[in-house]
């Protein structure tokens, strides 16, 4: 059995879409006919990733590993303590970042980040999933409903990188700054808060332990940096020809962008239908 994890935006799906293309399916569907395992390995949280479990995926590791599941179990829940993520909004705040909190249920936006982001460069998966987000309402809800639900990931988005070092200063001990390659979204700097606890990484060695499978039967396919650790921890790496240049260099296989049927092509080179 083989157990395979990909990244949602720009790997299996268009930018801030949530309908994979039909070779996409396909590709999933021979291979779980062969017995082995798909997953979902995204950054998104369980609201903004929900709409995709109406394909058979056999669980998830979302909130980039903060929440993973195999078939109806949580094997890992871990949401951020209320004081860091209100220091981060704070600081973030302060020095005139705008942000988005993912909480498991919902996600929460500053009401004026879709004015930042229509000034913003276009390129970047990150930034064309929050554009198109925020333009169909998808899940995102304005900051001022915020509660203090737990919250699994703070999305940032700045014009320099500078406006996150106080953020930066008081939190980088336990929350890695994970920011988005600069050239490709030029006026606009984006990324995320990911707690030190978890990574996608550890998330595919938690359902790989659960399931018993070696690491070396297992295959991450993703695109943008915020994949890394999924990159560097499956048995084979796969890095789709629309993603950063930095995460083709640790990869072990390039295959062609999303549009051009780059999964139904890997999963072919490899093996797995």
């Amino acid at each position: 059995m083989k157990l395979i994890f990909l990244d949602i935006d720009g790997t299996l799906t268009e930018p801030g879409s949530n309908v994979p293309p039909v070779s996409a399916l396909e590709a999933i569907r021979r291979t779980q006919n062969k017995g082995n395992l798909v997953f979902l390995c995204t950054g998104r949280n369980y609201a903004m990733l929900e709409p995709l479990l109406v394909y058979p995926f056999n669980g998830m590791v979302a909130s980039a590993g903060g929440y993973v599941t195999c078939g109806n179990e949580v094997l890992y829940n871990h949401p951020m303590p209320r004081e860091e993520s209100d220091l981060a909004l704070e600081l973030l705040h302060k020095n005139g970042v705008f942000c988005t909190l993912e909480a498991l249920e919902a996600t929460y936006g500053d009401e004026n980040l879709g004015d930042f982001l229509s000034t913003a460069t276009a390129g970047n998966s990150e930034i064309e999933r929050w554009r198109k987000a925020l333009s169909e309402s998808l899940n995102i809800q304005p900051m001022s409903l915020y509660q203090g639900t737990p919250v699994y990931k703070i999305v940032v988005m700045c014009q320099e990188d500078a406006q996150l070092d106080e953020a930066r200063a008081a939190l980088s001990d336990r929350y890695d700054f994970v920011i988005q390659e600069v050239k490709a979204h030029g006026n606009c700097q984006n990324g995320e808060l990911i707690n030190r606890a978890f990574d996608k990484g550890k998330g595919i060695r938690r359902v790989a332990e659960y399931l018993n499978v070696p690491m070396e039967d297992t295959y991450g396919f993703g695109d943008s940096m915020n994949d890394l650790s999924m990159i560097e921890t499956v048995g084979h790496s796969v890095c789709m020809e629309n993603g950063a240049e930095a995460l083709k260099k640790r990869s072990d296989l390039i295959v062609p962008s999303v549009t051009e049927e780059g999964l139904f092509r890997g999963f072919e080179q490899l093996g797995l239908i």
